[in-house]
């Protein structure tokens, strides 16, 4: 796809922490543009000053040419963010650009983007979450019934935190189940949608 959309660089990570290639999931193309060109956050990093460099809604804006090449080409498209992705698919969600969306443990989602997203929406909560917690998703759900014409799906995982999607232990049983549920509740979602 990089000759497609030569301004969005494909990143160098396909896998998630249990070695399962999102390829290998899909049920289609799948990919991973490099929205942070290169710069990717750890730790190490301090995520509010990373964060300000790194806009979501930024990217969301330089993903339409991508969407676009997609498009042409006549392929469907579902967005799934993970915590700044959460942010990311809200905002694409709010264009004609995909068909479906899942957030899971998103970060900086308001229910002002709730009330304008477009497609079929599943939101992927945590028990425990500083940044979006249950409450918060509870929010979202009562701007979703208002809007009846939105197709919208929500689960609180109970027993995890923040990451638990995309950041576990892999070691640990409990992690590992969580995070297969949430991964197969998505593609069950996009599946739905993109038939």
């Amino acid at each position: 796809m990089e000759d497609a959309a030569p301004d969005v660089p494909a990143t160098s990570f396909t896998k998630d922490p249990g070695g399962r290639s999102r390829d290998d999931l899909a049920a289609g193309l799948s990919t991973d543009p490099d929205f942070f060109n290169g710069d990717f956050y750890d730790t190490s990093k301090n995520i509010s000053e990373w964060i300000k460099s790194h806009s979501p809604v930024k990217a969301a804006e330089d993903a339409k040419p991508f969407f676009a090449a997609l498009r042409k080409e006549r392929k469907s498209i579902a967005v799934g963010g993970y915590c700044w992705g959460g942010k990311f698919g809200a905002e694409v969600a709010k264009t004609d650009d995909i068909k479906v969306v899942c957030l899971s443990h998103h970060a900086t989602v308001t229910s002002d983007d709730i009330k304008e997203v477009k497609c079929p929406i599943e939101i992927l909560g945590v028990q425990n979450d500083t940044s979006t917690p249950p409450k918060l998703v509870y929010q979202f759900v009562d701007v979703l019934r208002q809007r009846t014409k939105i197709p919208y799906f929500a689960k609180i995982f109970p027993g995890v935190a923040h990451g638990f999607a995309c950041r576990y232990n892999t070691t640990d049983p409990f992690a590992v189940r969580t995070a297969e549920e949430a991964l197969a509740y998505m593609l069950d979602w996009f599946n739905k949608y993109l038939k």
